[in-house]
């Protein structure tokens, strides 16, 4: 893995990085995958990027789900949280960590029809996942190129 051949294949491949740096902007680029893909299922309370997640332990971000007891009735929260480091990513990729963190909605595990579901939602979703994969390790032995 030379810092060269992976540099030049993800700058010639993803030449930019996204345009969604606010929580907003995210928030609008996941419930529009949501909504068109999705749109039956649960309601996402908040998406956000988090400072606080390591990539290494959670390389895609986090998915939550919370429940509460408000008087007599249960309320349920998905937040779904990603890691500020893909704040700079070109936006296949973005793409990819959004698309995993919405099949959780439906799919608690990593299991054959989670993976189905990832890829009618993004069909290239193992390709990406790999070149993900691939810039995390680049990035931790050469540092960012976006």
């Amino acid at each position: 893995m030379a810092s060269g051949k992976t540099a030049a294949f993800f700058l010639g491949k993803y030449p930019e990085p996204h345009q969604l740096q606010g929580a907003r902007a995210l928030n609008d680029y996941t419930m529009a995958l949501k909504n068109r893909y999705l749109r039956s299922s649960a309601p996402i309370s908040k998406v956000i990027y988090d400072d606080r997640i390591h990539v290494i332990d959670n390389a895609l971000g986090l998915h939550t789900f919370v429940s509460r007891v408000q008087g007599n009735k249960l309320k349920a929260k998905n937040e779904i949280r990603i890691s500020s480091l893909f704040r700079r990513l070109p936006e296949p990729l973005l793409n990819m960590i959004v698309v995993h963190e919405l099949a959780h909605l439906r799919e608690k595990s990593h299991d054959k029809a989670f993976y189905r579901l990832c890829c009618h939602m993004q069909p290239e979703y193992h390709q990406r996942e790999f070149e993900l994969r691939l810039y995390l390790c680049h990035r931790e032995r050469h540092g960012d190129l976006w």
